[in-house]
């Protein structure tokens, strides 16, 4: 594991411990990429620099039509923007589509960036919505690259060692630009890309157009097309543009020979390899297919369809940002070189309402410190990958996976796990529920369930089945008794 781990409070701090440490640094927010790498051994980073407390860094502005994402936003913090979901659907239907609710909570946009993963969710509608992203190091100052300058090769950035994404910046979709983007996996939740397509148009005002109070309404049947950016993911070594169906689209209409022959240009374009999720061949061929359909669903106005209106975020009771460490206590004061968490150092820490101080966990992760520091052995441990969800524990009233989170960020947090649920002899009411519905089963898998039932209903008393379903995607069960457990929730909301 890492032999330094600090916490940042601001980003000119981050920039000093940066200079200072150079490619024996890795900057973590979420982690959920890095701490898998990190123990996987794919990479081992002397330091580890933890910017998740910084102040603003989650921030979404909007800004005289363009919005900047600061590099903490998580990819839920972008679905639960009315904004982005109004004026940059591809981007808030992309971070939807992503892993699960706990992956969603703690993952950032602008690490999805730095992974350079041509399977990455958020690359195709990014650089289809134009984005830019702005580098800081403390010997160059800012500088600002289009996300194609920015993105290299397979996980190969422009970033260098010294150097801090800070901002994600793109314009919004113009009243004449409508986009979609479409994902094909091979389950419903946490699983990457095996295509997945981002679509922007610009359209012309035409004779069916309708004007109105807030400017010209597209008839998007007649209307033809001004422009169009056709974004490939999962299909070459980076995400690709698809510029001779682009230019083909200018001037015409989103008929079905249009649209059809629009499809075939995006899928030669593609240049896909065989792998485990899919042959080059089926690539190329569900190019073709999801292409065509994002096209027919801009025709037809459909794309937001079955894009949730509320979307479930288990954030409970929160608004899905996690508590700012402001004080000097949380952290190292700028270039004071050796005041920080390392494997011998204390971390305090609340849990299920009991102050903890742990030594010598520092190089840990958050699951290893509950269960062998602590001694509460109730959240389980299934693939230490962030697959399973049977380390699901709230951080700060938010549920993430707790093998994916560093120790260290539980300094000064509050942490909830299946043991504090309860109240004395009282059970939580879902745990009642899984008693009564006989849901428990061998029982491994059950302490993250519960977990995630438990933050959905405190995030709303009456979910529908549909967002039961949505809140447990992250949460694998070994005994395949989903409908036990679905019946538990739904017992339990009673």
């Amino acid at each position: 594991m890492w032999d330094t781990f600090i916490t940042a409070t601001s980003i000119d701090e981050t920039l000093d411990w940066l200079a200072h440490y150079g490619s024996d640094a890795r900057l973590i927010n979420g982690g959920t990429d890095l701490m898998l790498e990190i123990e996987r051994k794919v990479r081992t980073p002397r330091v580890l620099i933890d910017v998740s407390r910084v102040p603003g860094l989650d921030d979404i502005r909007f800004d005289d039509g363009v919005f900047r994402l600061g590099a903490g936003v998580t990819h839920n913090q972008v679905v639960g923007d009315a904004r982005l979901v109004a004026h940059a659907y591809p981007l808030a239907r992309a971070c939807w589509e992503v892993g699960a609710p706990q992956i969603r909570n703690r993952g950032t946009i602008a690490g999805n960036l730095i992974t350079a993963s041509p399977a990455n969710d958020t690359t195709p509608p990014l650089m289809a919505l134009g984005a830019r992203v702005t580098l800081q190091s403390r010997a160059r100052g800012a500088r600002v690259l289009a996300l194609e300058e920015f993105i290299r090769g397979v996980r190969q950035t422009a970033l260098e060692p010294d150097e801090m994404l800070t901002e994600i910046s793109f314009p919004a979709l113009e009243p004449n630009q409508v986009g979609t983007f479409i994902k094909l996996r091979l389950r419903r939740a946490l699983a990457i890309s095996v295509v997945s397509v981002a679509v922007v148009l610009s359209l012309e005002p035409s004779a069916g157009s309708l004007r109105s109070a807030s400017g010209i309404m597209i008839s998007r049947q007649r209307s033809a097309v001004e422009s169009a950016w056709i974004t490939l993911g999962s299909v070459a070594p980076t995400v690709i543009a698809a510029e001779e169906a682009q230019r083909f689209l200018a001037g015409k209409t989103l008929d079905d020979a249009t649209i059809d022959a629009a499809a075939r240009l995006a899928s030669q374009a593609a240049r896909p390899i065989d792998d485990i999720r899919g042959t080059a061949e089926y690539r190329r061929e569900m190019t073709r297919v999801l292409v065509a359909r994002a096209l027919r669903q801009l025709r037809a106005g459909t794309e937001r369809e079955d894009f949730p209106s509320s979307p479930v975020m288990l954030w409970g009771k929160t608004d899905g940002k996690f508590k700012i460490q402001r004080s000097a206590a949380s952290g190292p004061a700028p270039l004071r070189f050796g005041d920080y968490h390392q494997p011998s150092d204390e971390i305090e820490t609340i849990v299920n309402g009991a102050r903890y101080v742990v030594r010598g966990a520092s190089d840990k992760s958050l699951l290893r410190l509950l269960r062998e520091d602590i001694g509460l052995q109730g959240t389980k441990e299934g693939c230490a990958e962030g697959e399973c969800g049977a380390c699901t524990v709230w951080l700060d009233g938010i549920a993430v996976l707790s093998c994916l989170v560093p120790a260290p960020r539980a300094h000064h947090a509050e942490i909830v796990t299946i043991e504090g649920l309860a109240r004395g002899d009282e059970l939580h009411p879902v745990q009642r529920a899984f008693i009564e519905t006989g849901a428990v089963q061998c029982g491994y898998c059950t302490p993250g369930f519960i977990m995630s039932g438990a933050a959905l209903l405190d995030e709303r008393p009456r979910p529908t089945r549909e967002q039961i379903q949505f809140a447990l995607a992250g949460n694998l069960c070994r005994c395949t008794g989903y409908y036990k457990i679905l019946q538990a929730i739904e017992k339990a909301a009673q």
